[in-house]
Order: structure tokens, then sequence, then C-alpha cells
């Protein structure tokens, strides 16, 4: 089975996802007239100008801090340690620059995917607001097409994130707590899956309130860690900036093959990887940015920018020179290619105890990748459950099923295959990204539109402040 899906995830990555993400970067980075350099000062100020870790209940929808700490929590989990550690080990150094090409032309899909959110969000007559993709779909192709689309997507949303997406979280948490303290992943598959129980039963409201306390801690904790680190390891790090760079376009030096054979690897290891990381394009993030209370919609999407910027420029950088200035710098291990006992789940952890000592920085490591891994969990079931929603007309009975499956899903997640596991969550992602994708492009001229209006308010909102 994994070598099927191995193949077929081969094909998608390379060939179609690879261009798709792109190309709809590269896309609204142009309609929006560089919507994520433009308005990049406007966003730090929106999210950090009103910076709160106690956003209470909205009524109805969440704070747009709320929203975001809940978008960054699915974001920032397993993709910014062990994924950027995957993508490094099989694409080089040199993944990682493509990782920040991704990122950056992401900044713009993913503000166009919030700004569509919120301007396709509905609100029922007790004022709950909804949203996501399923709506932006509906909106972009009216009829029994985008019914079927919309229905395509709330499917694999809920395989890709609710299901198998929670398993990787869960085999990534398992396995790094063996390796550091010894624990069978099955008793912390049974921790795991109980506390998650108990926050998804407090719906909404419950998982904003823990995601806008968790996530600024956890990043906080994770950062301080690879700073210190990276002070150790000071003399290797200009090598390790300058392995990025050069074995982005020169890889075949360090991970063999051709020229063109092992440049394709680290695009493409780069760009399943940099998805899977910061999410923009991917259709998950829009279901937290729709249910935020903002005036207007592109207040939002200028927030949503902000978190794949922590996400991949600040988190999944600081793992990134960890891990090359530890195992690459100064002629290290992987550089003279010497892999035994190097794995993309036990990476950082080797990494961390070359400055921290081999028992704290396993620790230290398991327990930032519990932090992270555990606050995507209750992200993702979240999505999940939106879609449970829409495909079942709000069937309580639905919603009942599916948060006892994927509890189930959590606890097989410590069992199973790592590789398996990761390699179908890939696949689901992968049919995510084509619905969600192609409905964003359809819809082009709004977010241009809300760009545009957004800029001028924030411009004239200053001017009268000075006046």
């Amino acid at each position: 089975m994994l070598e099927i899906v191995q193949t077929i995830n081969g094909y998608l990555a390379d060939y179609i996802l690879t261009f798709l993400l792109v190309g709809t970067g590269i896309f609204f980075t142009i309609k929006t007239r560089f919507v994520q350099v433009r308005c990049f000062g406007e966003g730090m100020k929106r999210v950090f100008g009103g910076f709160s870790l106690s956003g209470g209940k909205q009524h109805g929808g969440i704070s747009s801090f709320q929203a975001l700490a809940t978008a960054i929590a699915a974001q920032v989990g397993t993709g910014n340690i062990v994924g950027a550690c995957g993508a490094i080990l099989t694409g080089g150094p040199g993944a990682i620059f493509w990782m920040w090409i991704i990122a950056f032309l992401g900044m713009s899909t993913i503000y166009a995917e919030a700004v569509l959110a919120q301007e396709t969000r509905v609100v029922d007559a007790d004022g709950h607001a909804a949203g996501g993709p399923v709506y932006y779909i509906r909106k972009a192709f009216p009829g029994s097409f985008g019914k079927f689309f919309a229905g395509f997507f709330s499917v694999a949303i809920i395989l890709a994130l609710g299901f198998m997406g929670c398993m990787v979280q869960s085999n990534s948490i398992a396995e790094s707590c063996t390796n550091a303290f010894g624990i069978p992943g099955w008793v912390i598959g049974i921790i795991i899956a109980v506390i998650a129980a108990l926050i998804f039963l407090g719906g909404v409201d419950r998982i904003a309130s823990v995601t806008e306390k968790l996530v600024p801690l956890m990043a906080a904790l994770y950062i301080l860690g690879s700073l210190a680190i990276l002070i150790g390891r000071i003399q290797y790090v200009p090598e390790a900036i300058g392995m990025i760079f050069k074995f982005a376009f020169a890889p075949q030096s360090i991970i063999g093959g051709g020229v063109g054979a092992a440049l394709k690897i680290a695009i493409s290891q780069g760009a399943k990887r940099g998805l899977f990381s910061n999410e923009a394009g991917m259709g998950s993030t829009p279901h937290a940015h729709a249910i935020a209370k903002v005036d207007k919609p592109h207040d939002q999407g200028v927030v949503a920018m902000i978190g794949v910027f922590i996400d991949t420029f600040v988190v999944l950088t600081l793992t990134a020179l960890v891990v090359i200035s530890c195992l690459y710098a100064g002629n290290g291990p992987l550089y003279q290619g010497m892999t035994d006992g190097i794995q993309k789940t036990n990476m950082a952890q080797l990494s961390f105890g070359m400055v921290f000592g081999e028992g704290f920085g396993s620790a230290f490591v398991a327990i930032c990748l519990l932090f992270f891994a555990f606050s995507t969990v209750l992200s993702w079931n979240l999505f999940g459950k939106l879609n449970v929603q829409y495909l079942s007309g709000n069937k309580k009975t639905a919603v009942i099923v599916y948060t006892i499956i994927s509890i189930v899903f959590i606890f097989l997640g410590t069992l199973l295959s790592n590789d398996l596991v990761w390699e179908l969550t890939d696949f689901f992602n992968y049919l995510m990204v084509l619905p969600n994708a192609v409905a964003l492009i359809a819809l082009g001229s709004i977010v241009a539109k809300s760009a545009s209006e957004g800029e001028a308010a924030w411009k004239a909102q200053k001017v009268n402040k000075k006046k």
C-alpha cells in the first residue's frame, strides 16, 4: 500500500501540485499587486496591536486573533519540525529555499482564502457564523458542478485532516516521546485521545480559547530553544545559510543524481512540505478566518498572511538552521552521506542534543512537538467537523460519529508506520488543493477589489489619526 500511495503522490507532487501552488501564488501576487509586501505592516499591526491571550467568547464567532491562533495551531505542527527535517533529508538543505518561495507566494494565496471565506460566510438565525472553501466553491461554480466540487472538497478535508492528518500528529508525538522518555506509543495514544475528546466536546469556543493561549506560549518556547542552539553553533550558522542557497540550485552535489533530477526533488520536496507546513492554498485555515469578527474581509486577509510568515519564515526557518548547522555544516554526518540512524523523526532531537545534551535535547523537542502537534489536532478536527456539518445539514448525530471516529484515528496514529501515515495524509491534502485553488482563481476579481479597497481604507484611517 505504501508503494502505491508513494507512486501516486510522486506524480501529484511533481507534475500537478507544484505548478498549481506556484501558479496560484503568482496569480494572486500579481492580481493583488504584491499584497504580501504592501500590506505586511498592516497585518503585523492588526495581529500585535491588540494582542491578548484572553479573547473570551465572541457570541456567534471568534476574535480576529483567536482565528489567527486557531489557524496557526493548524499550520505550526509536525510540518515545522518533522516535515522540515524530511524535506532536508530527501531534498537537501536547498529544499528550504523552495519552501520560502512557496511561503512568499502563499501569503497572497492565503490572503485570498481568508477574504473569500469572509465574503461568502453564512450566519444562522442564532447569530453563529460558518464559512470555508465549500461556500466560495459554490459561489464560483453555481449549479450541480459547484455542489459536486464542494462535496468533493468536504470529503477530502474530512479524510485529510479530521482522520489521516490527526494520525500524523499523534504518530509524531508518540515517536518523539518514545525516543525521549521510553513511553510506549499506545500509552501516549490513549492520553492524547482522552484530552482531545474533552476539548472537542467544548466546540469552537473552547478550541479558540485553548489555541489563543497555547500557540503563543509554544511558539515562544520553541523559538527561545532554537536560538539557544544557534548561539551554541554560531560559527556554523553562516555556512548553514549559505548551504540553503547553494543547494537550492545545485542539489545534485549533496543528494546525488543528475542536475535535473536532483533539482526536481529539491523543488517538489519544498512544495509539498511547504504546503503541509503553511497550508496556504490547501483550504484548511479559511474555516477559522471565516468566523472571525472583523469590519472588512481585507482585515482578516492581512492577518492570515502573518500566520504563513510566522509558520515558515520564523518557526520552520529556525528548525532548518538548527538541523543544517548541526548535521550538515562543519562537515557534519549528513554532508558526508552518513545517514545511519538519522531519520526525519529524530533529526531535530539529534540536533538539539548536540548542544543541550542527548537527554535534555531529546526531551525538549518531544515537549515542543507535543504542543505543536496537539494544537494542530484541535484545529484540524474543527475544520473537519465544520465540513461534516455542511454535508449532513448540521445533524448532531453525524458530528458525534465523526468525533468518535477521529478520536479512534488519533489513537491508531500512534501504532502505525510513520511513512505510510505521512503518505496517506499527503495524498488527501493534494485532493483538497485541486478544488480549492480552482475556485480561488475563479473569484480572483473579488480578492483584487478587496485588496485595493482595504488598503485605501487603512491609509485613510492612518491619516485621520494623525489629524
